[in-house]
């Protein structure tokens, strides 16, 4: 890792442990996230995208085990848990049935959660230092296109937005979404 990314790996995770939003690269576009667990955070990051709380976010995290606290796959037979994990890590988002100490903030209306477990270098080892899922959800202000590079996160969010330095994976769209437990397509990748 380089010596920008190095740095822009400790700034980010010290703003997530202070409650903040950052951005970092996914497989299509910049992500927006903070700690699933702060209401205040995802409220800033809600407030940050003007996005209504009752649609629910995305968990995205480097391994199945860091969802665990989020989801309850006890609804799962094992062919779904094995449809699941073969399309693991990688660009595929399941909503699974939620916990149910999972906060609303997280489900916002819905009982289930959305997760990926990704396979972006980067954002896998911001996962692991973490040591725990992101939310994540496009980096745009509303109305505007969902960010590709570095820098136009700062030119949409200000210089001084924590910005985790790197690439995004090359993909021309954000994830697909599925239902877990019926297979069906939510949001086509």
């Amino acid at each position: 890792m380089n010596k920008e990314a190095e740095n822009s790996l400790s700034v980010v995770l010290e703003a997530l442990r202070q409650q903040q939003v950052i951005a970092y690269p996914t497989e299509a576009v910049f992500g927006l996230g903070c700690d699933p667990d702060s209401e205040r955070a995802v409220e800033a990051l809600l407030a940050l995208k003007k996005r209504p709380k009752d649609k629910g976010l995305i968990l995205i995290a480097d391994n199945y085990q860091q969802l665990l606290p989020y989801i309850d796959d006890s609804f799962l037979t094992e062919q779904q848990r094995q449809t699941i994990w073969s399309s693991w890590p990688g660009p595929v988002t399941w909503v699974m049935p939620a916990k149910v100490s999972t906060p609303d903030w997280l489900t916002g209306r819905f009982s289930s959660l959305a997760v990926r477990v990704t396979d972006h270098p980067q954002v896998k080892e911001l996962c692991q230092k973490f040591g725990k899922p992101l939310v994540s959800t496009s980096a745009n202000l509303n109305g505007e296109p969902p960010c590709r590079f570095a820098a136009e996160v700062s030119q949409q969010f200000g210089n001084e937005f924590p910005v985790l330095a790197g690439n995004v994976g090359g993909r021309e769209n954000p994830s697909e979404i599925r239902d877990a437990l019926t297979g069906d397509l939510i949001r086509q990748g």
